[in-house]
């Protein structure tokens, strides 16, 4: 039965029902505005969003709960995709079905002309449809770039270095950035009370944006002893119809890798000697003193001390010394003593030894 038809009829009801009532029936009150019968129209989408990557676009948007009748909507609603260019008709793109309320998304792999040529808007609309597929019209439009996407990023490699994961690939154009993704394949498991002293939870997913495509770069912001998955795409930035857009290209193959602290911490640095002649019962001695290292996993430091031209020997004992400096009272007046020190982590990795200082006990006087 057509919309007139449900018209018609439902206004003969309501006349008959007028009729009797003034005929002085029983049951009858004062009658009310009549009411159309509900058309059960979907209201239509409002914040329908659209991201292109190489040659797919993904639309996502919220469903209604609600038709245009403000009633509930009780069963999942037909929803009908298209994309639309200036030059032409609304192509359908897809239909899927989706509950009422729910956040909704659909991808979209365009067609060969729309990957081709000069970049240009690509507009794409919902369509919410109830059973007899009506509908109360299309969505907001979502606008991406229609034309030819940047190069895909090719041979990206990661090292671990101790400052952070180095990450390099195949640079092709300067005028491109390029976008790294990082995820987190390890994260640790959700602890019931989190302690306030604690480092905050290091997120699961992270952009790094680089810009005029180096070929390379450094994230050190990881954590040693995680395990992460790197991916890459280029993007450019292009003006259509006055507006900026970005234009991603493909994503590249992930690359995975252990960030394993396998390194010993720097070398210590500033190293320097001061000697105390014996005086009143007091020994000879020579004090040490040098940069303190700024490792998180930094367990202290080995003092070495030869003289001469025999080789350096361990002087701090088998356990490292917390404090960037020594006290080295084991010295002879008029004797020359030459120092080193190296820094140990919590492993046991010893860094390399630090520029040697000269020191001579003078003697008493």
């Amino acid at each position: 039965m057509s919309l007139p038809d449900n018209l018609d009829a439902w206004a003969r009801v309501a006349a008959i029902a007028f009729a009797l009532c003034g005929a002085g029936l029983s049951g009858c009150g004062t009658p009310g505005a009549p009411q159309p019968p509900s058309l059960n129209l979907p209201d239509p989408v409002t914040d329908l969003a659209a991201v292109r990557t190489g040659s797919q676009v993904t639309l996502t948007w919220t469903m209604p709960k609600r038709d245009t009748d403000k009633i509930v909507l009780e069963s999942n609603v037909a929803v009908h995709v298209c994309r639309e260019e200036k030059s032409g008709p609304c192509a359908a793109a897809g239909d899927v079905v989706v509950e009422p309320g729910a956040s909704a998304n659909f991808t979209d792999t365009l067609p060969a002309a729309a990957i081709q040529g000069t970049p240009r808007p690509l507009r794409y609309y919902v369509e919410l449809r109830n059973r007899k597929g009506r509908s109360a019209g299309r969505s907001n439009a979502a606008t991406v770039p229609a034309g030819e996407a940047p190069s895909p990023v090719t041979s990206l490699a990661a090292e671990v270095r101790k400052a952070g994961v180095v990450l390099g690939w195949q640079a092709l154009d300067a005028h491109d950035s390029i976008r790294l993704h990082r995820t987190l394949l390890n994260p640790p498991a959700a602890k019931a009370k989190q302690d306030v002293m604690a480092a905050p939870p290091e997120p699961v997913e992270v952009n790094l944006l680089v810009d005029h495509d180096p070929g390379r770069a450094l994230d050190k912001d990881i954590r040693f002893g995680q395990t992460y998955q790197y991916t890459a795409q280029r993007v450019a930035r292009v003006d259509v119809a006055g507006k900026t857009y970005e234009l991603a290209g493909p994503i590249s193959a992930p690359v995975r890798i252990e960030a394993l602290d396998v390194f010993p911490p720097a070398v210590p640095s500033g190293l320097a000697a001061v000697a105390t002649s014996a005086e009143a019962g007091t020994p000879a001695s020579i004090d040490l003193s040098w940069v303190p290292g700024t490792e998180a996993d930094l367990a202290g430091y080995f003092v070495y001390r030869r003289e001469a031209e025999t080789p350096l020997r361990r002087i701090s004992g088998d356990k490292p010394v917390i404090a960037p400096a020594f006290h080295d009272p084991q010295v002879q007046p008029g004797h020359s003593y030459v120092y080193s020190v190296s820094a140990v982590d919590q492993a046991g990795r010893e860094s390399g030894r630090s520029a040697e200082t000269q020191e001579t006990v003078p003697q008493p006087r």
